[in-house]
């Protein structure tokens, strides 16, 4: 048990000084708070607790709306505060958002415990980079989607970049083949790009697997720093007229192979549908499922398949879905798995708009 620190350059001072920052180790809400505390209260659920603690944080709001100071003795203080700054005494009121705020602070004897108590950890500074931790669609809401319709949400930590700058650049980059430097920001900050997508091209139209990096340089005569996203990205396939024998194959799950591992061949249909498609790893028994699945994470799944191998299968829809099933045939059972294993965690989704002409 131990804080975790790590010493900064305070870029703002003349002589250099050097600030401390404060580097967490995780992020803990209610579920485990109320999950800790249960372990030293066996006679109470987790889910007691947890309703406990949220009732006992709505009261605290009600109370300070009454116009109260709430103090938890030992322990903190809740009160109204004022931001705002009139001319003259008898001047109208900014809005709410800018006149009113919650002003929390931490006991005395709770600081001093605190500190009584704490083992700090020194960490080694790194190398400022551009950090991706995810990517998202802003259509879709789902990771990991490159949807030529969206705007792909890029969240982490230095990110910020001059696109006026040649040097500076978000690129996609197509694991097969293709890159292209992305020209259309609708946001670029530290935290968070955003994107309106142009992507580049590959050889096969199964070959729908991207990555992300932003190059930038944090000063005049700083060195270009690149961070790439670990992700991958994909963009939906198309499928026409699944249940026509005359009707195309269309490749899908692969990366960067000259020949799909997974076709569709067939499927019966009542109206055109998009959906998503998963192949997940089964650690116990070592074998590949596939199943269909709506567009919101979370939501409506189809029957698992099991995959054994090579051969043929049938997907079953999900209720409410306009596709009763869908034929898939796997041609590379071994590929895949692999590409499932190292490149998706053990997860990988595509996205199937599957069309009738």
């Amino acid at each position: 048990m131990a804080i975790h620190y790590r010493v900064e350059r305070n870029p703002l001072t003349k002589p250099a000084s050097y600030k401390l920052r404060f580097l967490p180790q995780g992020i803990a809400g209610y579920n485990e708070l109320a999950e800790r505390v249960a372990q030293k209260n066996p006679g109470s659920s987790v889910e007691q607790i947890k309703t406990h603690l949220q009732s006992g944080m709505e009261e605290i709001l009600d109370m300070v709306l009454e116009g109260q100071q709430v103090t938890l003795e030992d322990v903190m203080t809740f009160r109204p505060s004022f931001h705002a700054r009139l001319a003259t005494p008898d001047a109208s009121l900014p809005p709410m958002e800018e006149l009113l705020g919650l002003n929390i602070s931490a006991s005395r004897p709770l600081v001093r415990e605190m500190q009584a108590n704490a083992n700090l950890v020194r960490e080694a500074w790194t190398e400022k980079v551009p950090t991706i931790q995810a990517a998202a669609d802003t259509v879709t809401k789902l990771n990991n989607v490159l949807n030529p319709e969206g705007v792909l949400r890029l969240t982490g930590n230095n990110l910020a970049f001059d696109s006026e700058d040649p040097e500076n650049r978000c690129v996609f980059t197509g694991t097969e083949s293709g890159s292209e430097v992305q020209s259309q920001f609708a946001n670029i900050t530290d935290r968070e790009v955003l994107v309106v997508p142009h992507i580049p091209a590959q050889s096969n139209p199964w070959n729908n697997e991207y990555t992300v990096s932003i190059t930038t340089r944090y000063t005049e005569h700083g060195t270009i720093r690149t961070g790439t996203y670990g992700g991958r990205l994909r963009t939906p396939l198309t499928v026409i007229n699944p249940g026509n024998p005359e009707s195309p194959e269309t490749g899908i799950l692969t990366g960067s192979a000259t020949a799909p591992y997974v076709v569709v061949t067939s499927g019966t249909l009542t109206a055109e549908e998009r959906l998503r498609i998963q192949v997940e790893h089964n650690l116990q028994d070592d074998l590949l499922s596939f199943r269909l699945l709506d567009m919101q994470d979370g939501g409506i799944e189809g029957l698992m398949v099991p995959v054994t191998g090579n051969g043929e299968y049938s997907l079953p829809g999900f209720t409410g879905s306009a596709v009763s099933n869908l034929d898939i045939t796997v041609n590379d059972y071994a590929a895949l798995k692999t590409m499932v294993l190292n490149d998706y965690d053990g997860s990988l989704v595509d996205i199937l708009d599957v069309q009738m002409e």
